[in-house]
């Protein structure tokens, strides 16, 4: 018996077989995926705590080019000398604590529970590095990254990224000119913890000035801008009365 293939119901039918069968597709290469999605995650994060501490292989003024896949794995255990996890006031040491989701720790402190800060204590050439992870908010969806500090609460290095900010504009956050100029920058004033502004009227265009707590802002990407001075004010925060250990010393 022909089937008629102008009927409504053979639509509907068709429609719904296509549905079933492509969403089994997805969720079957999803399911076998999965290991191999999870395991780039972790590279990836890996790659970003290094780039903060200034483990990378630029080679140019304008690169941004992290540690390949193949030795990342190897280089996170020799620069990354110990990572903790900061719950109140206990402190454990975890080697997984940077698979935490920083996304989920902000949503229980701004819930009024208590979260699990990672924290990340790098050397190298001789020089501890104190890396911490941040989570904000752009103008079109979430940024993150990760901020380096030595002892004196100077910046070593930053790694920003995002989600959907505007290519050209606010996607500039993660392109060498921005970042660098976070280096050398203090997250102190004078004694209290006030973060780095990106700051559209600041007057040091040329970033020569590393006292001030501020750093040039991107033309035409105001908002973007003070989400990444919100991300790091609310990351340094968090952690104000661990680095307080530090900088006392």
């Amino acid at each position: 018996m022909a089937i008629n293939t102008d009927k409504n119901v053979y639509t509907v039918v068709f429609a719904a077989v296509m549905v079933i069968v492509v969403g089994s597709l997805l969720a079957f290469m999803a399911s076998g995926l999965k290991s191999r999605i999870q395991e780039n995650e972790r590279f990836e994060k890996q790659q970003n705590i290094l780039y903060a501490m200034g483990v990378n292989e630029n080679q140019d003024e304008g690169s941004v080019s992290f540690v390949p896949t193949d030795k990342v794995e190897a280089e996170f255990s020799k620069y990354i000398k110990e990572q903790i996890v900061i719950e109140g006031d206990d402190i454990v040491k975890d080697n997984e604590a940077y698979l935490i989701d920083m996304k989920k720790q902000l949503a229980l402190y701004k819930k009024g529970e208590t979260p699990k800060l990672p924290l990340f204590i790098g050397e190298k050439d001789g020089k501890k590095s104190y890396i911490i992870p941040m989570y904000g908010k752009g103008l079109w969806d979430a940024i993150w990254g990760f901020i380096s500090l030595d002892e004196q609460m100077n910046v070593q290095g930053v790694y920003f990224d995002h989600k959907g900010e505007t290519p050209g504009l606010g996607a500039n956050i993660k392109q060498r000119y921005f970042m660098d100029d976070f280096t050398g920058e203090s997250i102190l004033d004078g004694t209290r913890y006030a973060g780095i502004s990106v700051a559209k009227g600041n007057n040091d265009p040329l970033n020569e000035t590393k006292d001030d707590n501020e750093v040039d802002a991107l033309a035409g990407a105001t908002i973007t801008g003070n989400g990444v001075s919100a991300m790091i004010k609310e990351s340094v925060n968090l952690y104000k009365d661990y680095l307080q250990t530090i900088s006392a010393k």
